[in-house]
């Protein structure tokens, strides 16, 4: 059998959204972490922004993201637990074209390894949206570094095999 040959990296535009009524820059550690471990990874930070727990603003920001040539990817961190204030898989989810299911099912998964029966707060989303991914992952930074580092990342990279979230993106607007 032949060796399969080595595919090159991919580097992707990312955008990065923290939801929080309490985070600023200094204390934002799930956003920076996100920016931290997808530049390490190789990708662009294109934007970083932090937002209110208010949907509609929420919408406002990954609706622009979506229309933008050089983002292809979209990261939100918070917002998505069950207490009243909690709406970003709300503000996503109509956004969506499609739900990546399997995201939300192997986060919880994943994370019932790390905390147990508390997993099942999460209403972590993923899916596709004008041609750009987007996952709403929860606010903590040990959720956002589990999403990235089992999840994420791996989808993220051309390099990986079978298959990847990257070689279906020229197929993504296909009607």
């Amino acid at each position: 059998m032949a060796e399969a040959k080595q595919r090159a990296f991919k580097p992707l535009g990312i955008a990065v959204l923290t939801v929080s009524d309490s985070r600023d820059e200094a204390s934002d550690k799930s956003g920076r972490l996100l920016a931290e471990r997808l530049q390490q990874a190789g990708h662009e930070l294109r934007d970083k922004q932090i937002v209110p727990d208010d949907i509609y603003r929420i919408r406002a920001i990954v609706s622009q993201w979506c229309v933008t040539d050089t983002i292809q990817v979209i990261l939100l961190t918070g917002g998505t637990g069950v207490t009243g204030r909690d709406g970003t898989p709300e503000a996503v989810r109509v956004l969506l074209d499609k739900e990546i299911d399997g995201f939300g099912e192997m986060f919880r998964q994943i994370s019932y390894a790390q905390i147990g029966t508390s997993t099942l707060q999460s209403r972590a989303i993923a899916g596709v949206a004008n041609g750009h991914y987007i996952f709403s992952l929860p606010g903590s930074a040990g959720a956002c570094a589990t999403a990235w580092d089992d999840l994420i990342s791996a989808q993220l990279d051309y390099r990986t095999r079978p298959c990847n979230l990257v070689e279906l993106m020229p197929r993504l607007l296909e009607k």
